[in-house]
C-alpha cells in the first residue's frame, strides 16, 4: 500500500510537469510564430536591430524602391527588393531573414530575377538576405526598432552628430558560449547620415558573408567555341586555329619615321595610330628609365595590376616578349611607395595572381620577379580574369592605397574566349580604369571566330581610344612602353576613378528669408552638413560651396575655401541667418556667376537649392540658363515653397530632381534620396 501511495504520488507529478511542459512550449511557439510585417519602401539602415526575420508585402518588385548591390547590399536598398533581386523571395511576398553587416568599399550592380540593381563607391553599412527561417537558438524580435525620425538640429558650438542607441544583438539559449565574443564597432544610421553605435553580427554572421560572397556564381563560362589552339608545346604564333582551314601566318609591319614627325609621342590624339607617328630606333628599343628614386615617381601615383596572358596560342617565344615588355614597363615607371605600385596577374583558363601592390616596391624587385613567372597555358578567358581582379585585386589587404586610382591594363593575343561587358561594366563602377593591348587582332579570315565582337569597345573606360591599344605584331610590343606609362600616369584622364562621391563641384543656394527663422534656419544647415558629410572632399575629389540669399545675395565660402570635409562641415555650422525677402531667381544668376563659374572642367557642377516660399522674381530664365552651362539642378521646396518654381529650377525630370516636404524637421527623409539619384545619374553617364 505504501509502495501504490509513492508511485501515485510520483506519476501524479510526472503529469503535472508534463502539462506545465507543454502549456510553456505552446506559448513559446506561439511567440515563435509572430513575424513582422514591413513596407516595400523601407531601407535595412532604417531598422536598428541587427538581424531580424521580418515578412515582405506582394508588389514590391519596383524600380521605385532602389537596390544597391549584389548579394551583399548597401543599407539603404529597399529590404524586400533586395530580397526578390536576390531571389529569396518572387513579387508575391513572404519571410525573410536580415543580418547586418559592415559597409563595403563597393557595391556591384546586376539584373537579377527581374530587378536591376545599381552600383555604388561605398556605404557604411550592409546586410545579407536569406531564407525566412530562425537561426537555431537565436530569439527574433516579434517588433522592429526603427530608427529615430527626427535630427537634433545644429546648434552653434555643438558638434555637429547624434548618437543612437541599438537593441543588443539577438541571443541565443546558450549565449553562444561556443563563439567568439561580439565585438562592437560604430556604424551610421543611412537615414540621418549621423553615427549611432551598434552590435555588429557575431563570427559567425561573418562567416554567412564570406560564404554568400564565395557562393556567388562566376559571370562569364566557355562557351562551345573554335580554341585557340590546342598545343602544350607551341613555340610560335603559326598555329592552326579550327573552323578556319588556315595558318595564321606571321604579320610583317615597317615602321618608318615620316618627314616632320615627332620622335615620340608626346600626346595622344583620337584616332591617332601609334605606328603612324614614327619613333626614333633608340626610343623604340629602350624604356627611358627615371631618375633614382627611392620612394617612386610622385608624379605617377596609381595602383596598377596587369593582366598577363597565359594561354597556350600565344607560344614560348611571345610569352618572353611578353615578360620583356612588362618588365620595361616596370622600369619606366618608377616604382615606389610615393610613386606606382604594381602587381600581375596572370590570366589563361582561370586567372591567379603573381604578385600583388604590396609584395615589390621598387622596379628591380619587379623585374627580377617577372623574369620567374612561368607560363599557365590554357584558355584567354579575360572576362573571368577582370572579374577576378575586381573582387580580389584592389583590397586594403593587398596592398590597394584608397587615394591612388586603380588601373588594369590587360594583355590579350589575338581575342578573348569568353564574354568581358559584363565583367568590365562591374569593375569600371567599382572605379577601376581598365586599359587594353591587344596584340596581332583577329585577320578578316579569323573574325567569325571571336564570339563577342568588338571586345574592346564593351571593355574599356571610354571608347574614345584613350584606353585601347592595338599592337599589329609582338615583335613591334616595345614600341608602346612610354605611351602607355604616359597614359596610365595621367590621373586626371583617369575616368573612371571619378565616383558620384568624389567628381562633383555642390553648391548650396540656401534661402535665409524672414520666413524661415533662426531654429529653421539651423535645421537647413544640419541638412546641407549631412549630405556633405557623404562626400569625398579635397581639392582634387568634390568639392562645396555655398550662398546664402534674401533680397540680396551671400557668398558664404567658395569651391576652393575648404579642401577637408572636417573644414567643410565647420564652414556650415558658422553660416549666419541673414533674414530679408526672397529673390530666388536673382540668387542662381548670382551662383552661376560666383560659383560655377569658378568650377573646374572635370567636375560635375551641381546645384542643390532650398527654399520656404514663392520667389518674388522670375526664376524660369536663370534656371534655365544655369541648366546651359551645364549646371545639375536640385529643388528642396519646404512649407510655402512653389511647386511650379521648384520644378522650374529643377534639371529635368523634374521628378528626380525636385523635392516637397511641409515642415523642415523632415528634411532629413531626402538626404539618403538626393545622393542616390546624384550616384544614379552618375553612372548613367555615357562611356565616350
Amino acid at each position: 500500500t505504501m509502495k501504490a501511495i509513492v508511485f501515485a504520488a510520483f506519476f501524479g507529478l510526472f503529469l503535472i510537469c508534463t502539462y506545465a511542459a507543454k502549456e510553456a512550449a505552446k506559448k513559446t511557439k506561439k511567440a515563435k510564430l509572430y513575424v513582422p510585417q514591413i513596407d516595400c519602401d523601407v531601407k535595412a539602415g532604417k531598422i536598428i536591430n541587427p538581424e531580424f526575420i521580418a515578412k515582405c508585402p506582394p508588389g514590391c518588385q519596383d524600380v521605385k524602391y532602389r537596390v544597391y548591390g549584389t548579394d551583399i547590399y548597401a543599407s539603404f536598398s529597399s529590404v524586400c527588393n533586395a530580397a526578390i533581386h536576390s531571389g529569396i523571395i518572387d513579387n508575391s511576398g513572404g519571410k525573410i531573414l536580415v543580418q547586418k553587416v559592415a559597409g563595403h568599399s563597393g557595391y556591384r550592380g546586376s539584373f537579377s530575377n527581374g530587378v536591376r540593381s545599381l552600383s555604388l563607391p561605398r556605404w557604411r553599412e550592409s546586410f545579407l538576405v536569406s531564407e525566412g527561417k530562425p537561426r537555431k537558438g537565436v530569439t527574433y524580435p516579434s517588433t522592429l526598432e526603427y530608427s529615430s525620425s527626427k535630427n537634433t538640429t545644429v546648434k552653434s558650438g555643438d558638434a555637429v552628430h547624434k548618437e543612437y542607441q541599438t537593441s543588443p544583438v539577438p541571443t541565443t539559449a546558450t549565449q553562444m558560449a561556443t563563439t567568439t565574443p561580439t565585438p562592437t564597432t560604430t556604424t551610421t544610421d543611412p537615414s540621418t547620415t549621423m553615427p549611432k553605435t551598434t552590435t555588429t553580427p557575431t563570427t559567425t554572421r561573418t562567416t554567412t558573408a564570406a560564404a554568400a560572397a564565395k557562393a556567388r556564381p562566376g559571370l562569364h563560362k566557355v562557351r562551345d567555341i573554335a580554341f585557340r589552339g590546342t598545343s602544350t608545346s607551341a613555340n610560335n604564333r603559326n598555329i592552326l586555329r579550327p573552323n578556319t582551314g588556315i595558318q595564321r601566318q606571321e604579320p610583317v609591319a615597317t615602321f618608318q619615321r615620316a618627314a616632320g614627325s615627332p620622335a615620340h609621342l608626346d600626346s595622344w590624339k583620337p584616332g591617332l595610330s601609334l605606328f603612324d607617328t614614327g619613333f626614333s630606333s633608340k626610343e623604340e628599343l629602350i624604356p627611358k628609365p627615371l631618375e633614382s628614386i627611392s620612394q617612386g615617381n610622385p608624379n605617377c601615383k596609381v595602383d596598377l595590376s596587369f593582366l598577363m596572358d597565359g594561354s597556350w596560342s600565344i607560344g614560348k617565344r611571345r610569352f618572353q616578349l611578353q615578360k620583356q615588355f612588362l618588365g620595361n614597363i616596370a622600369q619606366a615607371l618608377g616604382i615606389g611607395r610615393a610613386g606606382p605600385l604594381m602587381g600581375i596577374v596572370q590570366y589563361s583558363d582561370d586567372p591567379s595572381t603573381e604578385f600583388d601592390l604590396k609584395t615589390y616596391v621598387s622596379s628591380k624587385d619587379i623585374r627580377n620577379a617577372i623574369d620567374k613567372i612561368i607560363q599557365k597555358g590554357g584558355l584567354s578567358n579575360v572576362g573571368k580574369a577582370l572579374s577576378f581582379v575586381n573582387k580580389n585585386f584592389f583590397l586594403d589587404a593587398n596592398g590597394n592605397r584608397g587615394g591612388a586610382p586603380n588601373v588594369v591594363v590587360v594583355m590579350v593575343d589575338g581575342w578573348p574566349t569568353d564574354r568581358v561587358e559584363e565583367a568590365s561594366r562591374l569593375a569600371r563602377e567599382s572605379g577601376i580604369n581598365i586599359f587594353f593591348v591587344t596584340i596581332e587582332a583577329a585577320a578578316e579570315s579569323e573574325k567569325q571566330n571571336v564570339i563577342e565582337p568588338d571586345f574592346v569597345d564593351k571593355a574599356v573606360c571610354r571608347t574614345n581610344g584613350f584606353y585601347s591599344i592595338n599592337v599589329p605584331s609582338w615583335f613591334s610590343l616595345h614600341k608602346v612602353v612610354q605611351p602607355l606609362v604616359k597614359r596610365v600616369c595621367d590621373t586626371d584622364r583617369l575616368a573612371c576613378s571619378k565616383t558620384c562621391l568624389n567628381s562633383a563641384d555642390i553648391g548650396f543656394i540656401i534661402d535665409g528669408s524672414s520666413s524661415v527663422g533662426t531654429s529653421n534656419f539651423r535645421t537647413v544647415l544640419q541638412f546641407i552638413a549631412n549630405i556633405s558629410k557623404e562626400f569625398e572632399i579635397s581639392d582634387t575629389d568634390t568639392r562645396i560651396g555655398a550662398v546664402q540669399y534674401t533680397y540680396e545675395q551671400r557668398l558664404e565660402f567658395s569651391f576652393d575655401k575648404y579642401s577637408t570635409k572636417q573644414d567643410v562641415l565647420s564652414a556650415i555650422k558658422r553660416i549666419g541667418y541673414w533674414s530679408g525677402g526672397t529673390s530666388t531667381g536673382a540668387a542662381i544668376s548670382y551662383a552661376s556667376e560666383q560659383l560655377f563659374s569658378k568650377s573646374k572642367p572635370n567636375k560635375r557642377k551641381i546645384m542643390i537649392l532650398i527654399t520656404d516660399g514663392r520667389s518674388y522674381d522670375d526664376v524660369r530664365v536663370p534656371a534655365m540658363a544655369a541648366h546651359q552651362n551645364g549646371v545639375i539642378a536640385y529643388s528642396v521646396g519646404v512649407a510655402w515653397a512653389a511647386q511650379d518654381e521648384l520644378e522650374a529650377i529643377a534639371t529635368d525630370p523634374d521628378k528626380e530632381h525636385s523635392f516637397f516636404v511641409d515642415e523642415f524637421d523632415n528634411l532629413y527623409r531626402f538626404v539618403n534620396q538626393l545622393i542616390q539619384n546624384i550616384c544614379t545619374e552618375f553612372n548613367s553617364q555615357p562611356r565616350n
